[in-house]
Protein backbone atom coordinates (compact mmCIF):
# COMPACT_ATOMS: atom_id res chain seq x y z
CA UNK A 1 0.00 0.00 0.00
CA UNK A 2 1.57 3.67 -0.89
CA UNK A 3 1.40 5.46 2.30
CA UNK A 4 2.11 8.89 0.65
CA UNK A 5 -0.68 10.90 1.27
CA UNK A 6 1.08 13.92 2.41
CA UNK A 7 1.78 14.66 -1.37
CA UNK A 8 -2.22 15.01 -1.69
CA UNK A 9 -2.26 17.33 0.86
CA UNK A 10 -2.28 21.11 0.26
CA UNK A 11 0.62 22.98 0.29
CA UNK A 12 -0.51 26.48 0.55
CA UNK A 13 -2.63 25.51 3.49
CA UNK A 14 -1.42 26.75 7.39
CA UNK A 15 0.59 24.26 9.33
CA UNK A 16 -1.78 25.29 11.89
CA UNK A 17 -5.20 24.44 9.74
CA UNK A 18 -7.34 22.30 11.69
CA UNK A 19 -7.89 18.64 10.51
CA UNK A 20 -10.68 16.24 11.40
CA UNK A 21 -10.28 12.46 10.15
CA UNK A 22 -13.29 10.40 9.99
CA UNK A 23 -12.63 6.55 9.69
CA UNK A 24 -15.23 4.21 8.32
CA UNK A 25 -15.95 0.93 10.07
CA UNK A 26 -15.44 -0.42 6.44
CA UNK A 27 -13.45 -0.13 3.19
CA UNK A 28 -15.54 1.94 0.36
CA UNK A 29 -16.12 -0.11 -2.71
CA UNK A 30 -14.99 1.95 -5.64
CA UNK A 31 -17.86 3.05 -7.00
CA UNK A 32 -18.89 4.24 -2.85
CA UNK A 33 -15.62 6.17 -3.27
CA UNK A 34 -16.09 8.16 -6.05
CA UNK A 35 -19.42 8.91 -4.66
CA UNK A 36 -18.32 10.15 -1.14
CA UNK A 37 -15.22 12.07 -3.14
CA UNK A 38 -17.99 14.06 -5.43
CA UNK A 39 -19.99 14.60 -2.06
CA UNK A 40 -16.83 15.60 -0.19
CA UNK A 41 -15.60 18.44 -2.92
CA UNK A 42 -19.54 19.11 -3.30
CA UNK A 43 -19.51 19.86 0.36
CA UNK A 44 -15.44 22.13 0.72
CA UNK A 45 -16.63 24.10 -1.91
CA UNK A 46 -19.64 24.96 0.05
CA UNK A 47 -18.56 24.69 3.97
CA UNK A 48 -19.60 28.37 5.31
CA UNK A 49 -18.67 30.61 8.26
CA UNK A 50 -20.73 33.37 9.53
CA UNK A 51 -21.12 33.63 5.92
CA UNK A 52 -17.77 33.29 4.76
CA UNK A 53 -16.48 30.62 2.84
CA UNK A 54 -14.12 28.57 4.88
CA UNK A 55 -10.81 27.74 3.40
CA UNK A 56 -11.03 23.77 3.49
CA UNK A 57 -10.16 20.45 1.99
CA UNK A 58 -11.38 17.20 1.67
CA UNK A 59 -10.46 13.72 0.40
CA UNK A 60 -10.84 9.99 1.09
CA UNK A 61 -7.95 8.54 2.17
CA UNK A 62 -6.88 4.47 1.81
CA UNK A 63 -10.62 4.11 0.66
CA UNK A 64 -11.48 4.17 4.40
CA UNK A 65 -10.42 8.08 6.03
CA UNK A 66 -12.31 10.96 5.36
CA UNK A 67 -10.04 14.19 6.12
CA UNK A 68 -11.50 17.75 6.41
CA UNK A 69 -9.16 20.54 7.01
CA UNK A 70 -9.99 24.19 7.64
CA UNK A 71 -7.46 26.66 7.06
CA UNK A 72 -8.32 29.01 9.58
CA UNK A 73 -5.61 32.00 9.19
CA UNK A 74 -8.56 33.78 6.47
CA UNK A 75 -11.74 32.85 8.63
CA UNK A 76 -12.00 30.62 11.89
CA UNK A 77 -14.49 27.88 11.83
CA UNK A 78 -17.80 28.36 13.95
CA UNK A 79 -19.73 25.85 16.36
CA UNK A 80 -22.48 26.06 13.62
CA UNK A 81 -20.10 25.33 10.42
CA UNK A 82 -18.94 22.69 12.69
CA UNK A 83 -21.73 21.18 13.25
CA UNK A 84 -22.58 21.42 9.29
CA UNK A 85 -19.15 19.24 8.92
CA UNK A 86 -20.46 16.34 11.78
CA UNK A 87 -24.29 16.30 9.75
CA UNK A 88 -22.82 16.07 6.38
CA UNK A 89 -19.95 13.11 7.85
CA UNK A 90 -23.46 11.41 9.32
CA UNK A 91 -25.46 11.78 6.09
CA UNK A 92 -22.23 9.67 4.73
CA UNK A 93 -22.48 6.66 7.68
CA UNK A 94 -26.53 6.61 6.60
CA UNK A 95 -25.79 6.82 3.18
CA UNK A 96 -23.61 4.02 3.08
CA UNK A 97 -24.54 2.01 6.19
CA UNK A 98 -21.07 2.70 7.99
CA UNK A 99 -19.82 4.25 11.35
CA UNK A 100 -17.85 7.06 11.10
CA UNK A 101 -18.05 8.28 14.74
CA UNK A 102 -16.15 5.32 16.87
CA UNK A 103 -13.45 6.00 18.29
CA UNK A 104 -13.23 3.25 20.38
CA UNK A 105 -12.25 1.49 16.58
CA UNK A 106 -8.57 1.75 15.91
CA UNK A 107 -6.92 1.41 12.45
CA UNK A 108 -3.31 -0.19 12.09
CA UNK A 109 -1.39 -1.60 8.55
CA UNK A 110 -1.49 -5.23 8.76
CA UNK A 111 -0.40 -7.22 5.51
CA UNK A 112 -0.48 -4.19 4.02
CA UNK A 113 -4.27 -3.32 4.48
CA UNK A 114 -5.92 -1.11 6.84
CA UNK A 115 -7.35 -3.38 9.68
CA UNK A 116 -10.09 -2.12 12.40
CA UNK A 117 -9.77 -3.66 15.79
CA UNK A 118 -11.56 -2.31 19.06
CA UNK A 119 -9.44 -0.76 21.31
CA UNK A 120 -10.39 -3.14 23.95
CA UNK A 121 -8.36 -5.88 21.74
CA UNK A 122 -4.77 -4.38 21.01
CA UNK A 123 -3.45 -5.59 24.24
CA UNK A 124 -4.23 -9.65 23.46
CA UNK A 125 -2.94 -8.99 19.86
CA UNK A 126 -0.13 -7.12 21.37
CA UNK A 127 0.40 -10.33 23.67
CA UNK A 128 -0.56 -13.12 20.40
CA UNK A 129 2.03 -10.61 18.15
CA UNK A 130 -0.94 -9.93 15.76
CA UNK A 131 0.62 -6.72 16.44
CA UNK A 132 3.78 -5.34 17.27
CA UNK A 133 5.43 -2.04 18.44
CA UNK A 134 6.22 -1.27 14.56
CA UNK A 135 2.89 -1.71 13.33
CA UNK A 136 1.82 1.26 11.63
CA UNK A 137 -1.22 2.79 13.43
CA UNK A 138 -3.61 5.60 12.32
CA UNK A 139 -3.90 7.84 14.75
CA UNK A 140 -7.13 9.55 14.20
CA UNK A 141 -6.17 12.00 16.65
CA UNK A 142 -4.20 14.46 15.20
CA UNK A 143 -5.41 18.26 15.67
CA UNK A 144 -3.62 20.24 12.47
CA UNK A 145 -2.23 20.22 9.19
CA UNK A 146 1.35 19.36 10.44
CA UNK A 147 0.57 16.74 13.21
CA UNK A 148 -1.45 14.84 9.71
CA UNK A 149 1.48 14.99 7.35
CA UNK A 150 4.21 14.34 10.54
CA UNK A 151 2.36 11.73 12.84
CA UNK A 152 -1.10 10.40 11.58
CA UNK A 153 0.28 6.83 10.39
CA UNK A 154 3.09 6.27 13.10
CA UNK A 155 4.70 2.96 14.98
CA UNK A 156 2.42 1.63 17.93
CA UNK A 157 5.71 2.59 20.05
CA UNK A 158 5.68 6.63 18.87
CA UNK A 159 2.04 7.04 19.51
CA UNK A 160 -0.46 7.45 22.82
CA UNK A 161 -1.30 3.88 22.80
CA UNK A 162 2.70 3.00 23.76
CA UNK A 163 2.51 4.29 26.96
CA UNK A 164 -0.90 2.36 27.66
CA UNK A 165 0.16 -0.91 26.31
CA UNK A 166 3.43 -1.15 25.56
CA UNK A 167 4.92 -0.50 29.08
CA UNK A 168 3.33 -3.54 30.44
CA UNK A 169 4.87 -6.21 28.61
Amino acid sequence: MKLKYQELIPAEFHPESRVWIYQSSRLFTLQEALAIEDQINQFVASWKTHGAQVKAYGNLLFGQFIVLIADETQATVSGCSTDSSVRFIKEIERQFNVTMFDRQMLAFLINDRVQVLPLSQVGPALELGKLTSDTLYFNNLVLTKQALIDSWIVPISQSWLSTRFLKKQ
